[in-house]
């Protein structure tokens, strides 16, 4: 890799000074024709070739830039700002939170949702809920690169300009470093005439500035639900909807409890007990770090509605609260809030218990 940049490095330097040399000898031979007579002021000529050394640089760093992404010149080189992050990601297409949502409930779409964590682990790191596996590596990848009819992949749209400036400062800040430090190894995972979606539609109150929208996010989920047979596959003190009313329209109600971290060294079993318990007609909620992301495909590919629900419980109970912040919520499992790990009490409501079909551990 290091020696491929050398090439390019000396083969644009190359291409300079042979430029350099061309305008040197048109110079000259300009100042020629002047002292012969021609009307031609030597101070134009200097700004005309300026111009022109200017306008070919530009267009020898692009066609660089361009290597870089397409033959991963600069894979993994962190200090390269050559390429704005609009040029970087200009061939990929993306959906917004609202077109993410009004696929999934006008179309019956499952979602398999990709944050910053589900990438660090594609990339060899680990994560709040998982750590790293190779396997999962693998899944995750081949998750990201499906081309499932049926299931929307989504990712972070941090990269389009529009909506990382709709963060509030805090927000905005992270992701901005993120993206300097990790925008070709995400532009390097995601596929060019792919259409992705907006992991972001279970994050819509929090992380915003503008949060008067938020009422309308919450209305459509509950449309995908409103009259539904629904099973929440969860980790075991999430507690989806108890405490609240997001899921009071639902139908009915089943709960797969699963380990709430590290989850995935036990997907056979999560994915078998779904497949064996619940019926393909029942829409299927998942709340489960990154093996949620696993499982919402693999269920859309045997039929079942699935959605990688993530924190939209945690993010609901803070639009009930009119919190900018995570908080600790009594009896729940709340991953990012100091705190919310530990010391979690019982259930005591009756129905919760009811609701459980299977637990796995």
């Amino acid at each position: 890799m290091k020696k491929d940049i050398k090439k390019s490095k000396k083969k644009f330097k190359n291409s300079v000074i042979k430029y350099i040399t061309i305008l040197n000898f048109l110079y000259n031979f300009k100042f020629f024709i002047c002292i012969k007579g021609m009307k031609i002021e030597l101070i134009k000529l200097f700004f005309i070739s300026l111009i022109s050394f200017i306008l070919y640089k530009n267009y020898i760093f692009r066609k660089i830039c361009n290597n870089c992404i397409q033959n991963y010149i600069y894979k993994n080189i962190d200090e390269c700002n050559k390429c704005t992050d609009s040029f970087i990601f200009k061939d990929i297409k993306f959906v917004s939170i609202e077109g993410t949502l009004n696929e999934i409930i006008n179309h019956n779409k499952s979602i398999s949702r990709f944050g910053d964590g589900e990438l660090n682990l594609i990339w060899g790191g680990n994560n709040g809920f998982e750590k790293y596996n190779k396997e999962l590596m693998n899944r995750l990848l081949e998750v990201l690169h499906s081309n499932n009819n049926n299931l929307l992949v989504a990712i972070p749209l941090v990269c389009k300009d529009n909506l990382i400036n709709l963060f509030k400062r805090s927000v905005y800040g992270y992701w901005l470093h993120w993206l300097k430090k990790k925008r070709f190894k995400f532009r390097n995972v995601l596929l060019k005439n792919k259409i992705y979606y907006s992991s972001m539609i279970t994050r819509f109150y929090t992380p915003f500035k503008d949060r008067s929208n938020s009422h309308n996010y919450i209305k459509k989920f509950k449309l995908l639900w409103k009259g539904r047979n629904i099973t929440i596959v969860e980790g075991l003190k999430s507690r989806i909807g108890i405490g609240n009313d997001l899921l009071k329209n639902a139908k009915s109600i089943k709960r797969i409890l699963c380990p709430s971290r590290n989850a995935f060294r036990f997907y056979d079993k999560i994915l078998n007990s779904v497949l064996k318990n619940i019926n393909k007609k029942d829409l299927i909620l998942i709340a489960l770090g990154p093996t949620a992301t696993v499982l919402a495909y693999d269920l859309s590919k045997n039929g079942y509605q699935a959605v990688d629900l993530g924190h939209l419980d945690i993010q609901y109970e803070m639009y009930l609260r009119n919190s900018s912040k995570i908080l600790r919520i009594p009896y729940k499992y709340v991953n990012e809030a100091t705190g919310g790990r530990y010391n979690i009490g019982n259930v005591k409501n009756k129905k919760y218990y009811k609701q459980i079909i299977d637990v796995i551990s």
